[in-house]
């Protein structure tokens, strides 16, 4: 099968396409062929090791991920496919199942034709509503906004402002906030996103280069920083006595779940939440993606076609 390899850290180019043994479900696992996959902010720090955290954190990352090269040579957090095969312990799962996952707690592996996940992983139906693209990248952002925002305890009518809502965890935190869980939404983002996110369900939107949000008081039950590039004191300007502020790097433990997963699922079914796609790329294209993505100006999620279905 091909894949996606990277033997050693570095540009976009390190990534490799490569001619590799397919797997063979082990009994409690399932053969996925992989239709799609995505290029996240994450995929480009593991891929660059250019990692934003402090010095000691720098050390603990690297020896997770590989001191002088890559322990896990296959990225991509996500993936949606068919079940081509299913080990015999398997119940949950046959094969021709269309399927979305999370490879998080796998070893990655998404920038693959073929991937075995175990049957209690974080995988489930693909939403009947989605495209096998649209699918693929739901899971990571999705289930960190959605665990984000949970630990907020939003209720309907509450106030709820989400920074870097054009992003894919701000996407769907908008999306989740707005038409899951019934609050007044405001998105603050960059002057070029801003109908994205009215189109999301913001009922106002702040550009950030124009108009300092934390400049009005504190007006907000809810502050939900889904970049993590917000200094806590000027967010807590804007939060409510008794309000709550979210740090998607900080409160985001937990996110990566089977429930999470398929109440996932079941908002989406809803009509509720639709991943935001900014661009496709087959999967020859990787190293390209990776250079639009590393750039910082996506809007919403960057999808890898890997097999056509």
């Amino acid at each position: 099968m091909k894949a996606i390899l990277y033997t050693q850290y570095g540009p976009p180019e390190v990534l490799q396409m490569a001619d590799i043994p397919k797997p063979a479900p082990h009994p409690n696992e399932v053969l996925v062929k992989v239709y799609a996959t995505t290029v996240t902010i994450g995929d480009t720090i593991m891929r660059s090791l250019n990692i934003p955290v402090p010095a000691w954190q720098k050390i603990m990352a690297r020896l997770y991920l590989g001191w002088s090269k890559p322990k896990r040579p296959i990225l991509g957090m996500e993936l949606a496919g068919e079940v081509e095969a299913v080990g015999r312990h398997v119940t949950r799962f046959q094969p021709g199942d269309a399927v979305f996952a999370s490879t998080f707690a796998v070893n990655f592996g998404g920038y693959a034709e073929y991937k075995c996940l175990p049957e209690n992983g974080v995988l489930a139906l693909k939403p009947g509503n989605l495209t096998f693209e649209e699918a693929a990248a739901a899971p990571g952002a999705g289930m960190t906004a959605l665990a984000c925002l949970r630990k907020g305890n939003i209720r309907a009518g509450q106030r709820v402002l989400v920074y870097g809502a054009s992003g894919a965890v701000g996407t769907n935190a908008v999306q989740l906030a707005s038409r899951h869980f019934g609050a007044d939404v405001t998105g603050v983002c960059s002057t070029a996103n801003l109908e994205l996110v009215k189109s999301l369900g913001a009922g106002r939107v702040i550009d950030y280069t124009r108009q300092d949000f934390s400049q009005n008081g504190p007006i907000y039950d809810v502050v939900f920083d889904a970049v993590g590039k917000l200094s806590p004191a000027q967010a807590k300007k804007a939060v409510k006595p008794g309000g709550v502020y979210i740090n998607v790097h900080a409160d985001s433990d937990g996110g990566d779940s089977i429930a999470h997963l398929i109440l996932l699922k079941e908002i989406i079914e809803a009509g509720h939440l639709k991943p935001a796609i900014d661009r496709v790329y087959p999967f020859e294209q990787i190293v390209e993606a990776h250079r639009y993505v590393e750039k910082g100006h996506k809007k919403g999620n960057v999808v890898i076609q890997v097999i056509q279905p």
